[in-house]
């Protein structure tokens, strides 16, 4: 590592806070929302249950939101530190967005949020309702302006460039709220949250249920998960098809290299596994579906796909010499494994919902497999989200701005290797405290169960109660 220089190792330490940072996101979207049901069927329904489910899944949501929150400071930091050069040049317009996000977004989540923690027995159980399903929304709204702020970097628009300034200056935001790559990875983000989420409470609930354990509040809880599950799998795998077409448009080169497509193709086959030189650059052998690569890119199976060399030909003529081709094992691999990763998943929740479509099959073999596997599936949509944004950001390279700004010209030209490997090791060194402060708390709330069940009168309270809280956070 200590050969790399500041360029690369800036990279590794964006990639890995990115990466881990990204590990809470998911699953505070989809839990919050998936309180915010649960607490609503207590609130209709007055079953003792419900409640239960939702102080429990509470409790955990808002372990991941801490995290979240925490981790996702330190991101905002390097952009200043390690990466001052696309800070001046983007500021104008990357920083519109995520100051709505902070102003509107955060505000709106961290403010409910808190009413919702402090509001139990203190607030009317319509109105403290509310609050949870508000932080909810808060948590979608900030998610839709960091992806938009995100988006612009893959498609630019809304801007001009000024050559006095050398920047990207703002002309409409309106222009990059509604960037057609928000548009659709919005929803692919969204529904890959509730996934996550869903496979969160899935495999905690089947760790009670193979004990035997609160079978009152985590069998539901655990069909919830996996309708979500489902019902989220089948809405990633449709938004994830609509962002290909567009990605094969916008950015031509990541498809070609998802595929390790190196010639131009009509049709152009799917590859499931190709084996290549070690530089990437050829390739020796694959197995292929005809034409499913032009489906995916195209939406016809005779449909047109260009291929790598044939970009880097283009990319030379429009952009001047130098490489323009992203690291083709790291986009092909991470593609597949998104998708692989993310089947899995579904698949293990269509089982689940197959085993207990009646309660007589509860006792099962089969479903017995399902519960033992279900805890160790959490990683699973945990681990396709990793890969998806590994794949979304290494297959823009060499552009931090696609077509405008290169990686290479984004770094901080003060900042020297040796600051940037120390704060790498720092930030690693914390961030493996935090990982054990979050496992432990999570297994450890996880493990105790659900709340104990409380009486009718603190059930049913709408006025304050003069004594501690029974489920205080």
């Amino acid at each position: 590592m200590w050969l790399m220089d500041a360029l690369d190792l800036a990279r590794w330490q964006f990639g890995i806070t990115t990466v881990y940072h990204f590990l809470f996101v998911p699953i505070t979207i989809g839990l919050s929302a998936l309180v915010a049901v649960l607490q609503t069927v207590w609130y209709r329904t007055g079953k003792p249950e419900y409640l239960r489910a939702t102080k429990f899944w509470g409790k955990l949501f808002l372990i991941n939101f801490a995290m979240g929150v925490v981790t996702g400071i330190v991101q905002e930091f390097q952009f200043g530190m390690n990466w001052s050069d696309y800070s001046r040049f983007v500021g104008d317009i990357f920083g519109a967005p995520l100051a709505i996000e902070g102003l509107v977004a955060f505000f709106l989540e961290s403010t409910f949020l808190g009413l919702w923690i402090f509001g139990w027995d203190r607030l009317p159980k319509r109105v403290h309702l509310a609050t949870i399903w508000l932080a909810s929304l808060g948590t979608v709204l900030s998610a839709y302006f960091i992806l938009a702020a995100n988006s612009w970097m893959q498609h630019p628009v809304g801007y001009t460039f000024n050559p006095e300034t050398n920047r990207a200056e703002l002309t409409s935001i309106w222009a990059v709220l509604t960037n057609s790559t928000t548009l659709i990875t919005f929803p692919h983000t969204i529904t890959a949250a509730f996934l996550t989420a869903g496979a969160f409470m899935l495999g905690i609930s089947a760790w009670h249920l193979l004990r035997k354990r609160d079978a009152d509040v985590f069998r539901p809880s655990a069909r919830l998960a996996m309708w979500v599950m489902l019902v989220a799998g089948a809405l990633v795998a449709i938004t994830g098809d609509i962002q290909a077409r567009i990605m094969t448009e916008q950015q031509p080169m990541k498809m070609a290299a998802a595929e390790a497509m190196y010639y131009t193709s009509s049709p152009a086959s799917f590859s499931i596994f190709t084996i290549g030189t070690l530089d990437g650059r050829e390739e020796l052998w694959s197995l292929r579906i005809p034409g499913l690569t032009s489906f995916l890119a195209t939406g016809s199976f005779d449909g047109q796909v260009e291929g790598i060399n044939n970009l880097q030909e283009q990319y030379q003529a429009l952009y001047g010499a130098g490489d323009y081709v992203p690291n083709v094992p790291v986009t092909y691999w991470s593609f597949r494994l998104m998708i692989g990763l993310g089947l899995l998943a579904v698949a293990l929740a269509l089982a689940g919902l197959w085993l207990t479509r009646r309660r007589a099959a509860q006792d099962s073999r089969l479903l017995t497999w399902v519960w033992r596997l279900a805890p160790w599936a959490i990683g699973l949509p945990l681990l396709a989200n990793t890969f998806g944004w590994i794949f979304t950001e290494m297959g823009r390279q060499p552009w931090t701005v696609f077509g405008l700004l290169r990686t290479e010209d984004s770094v901080s030209p003060s900042v020297t290797a040796g600051s940037v490997l120390t704060s790498l090791l720092v930030f690693t060194v914390l961030y493996g405290v935090l990982a054990v402060v979050e496992l432990f708390l999570v297994i450890r709330y996880a493990k105790a169960g659900a709340p104990p069940i409380p009486s009718a009168d603190e059930a049913d309270a709408d006025e304050p109660a003069e004594r501690p809280l029974t489920f205080a956070y």
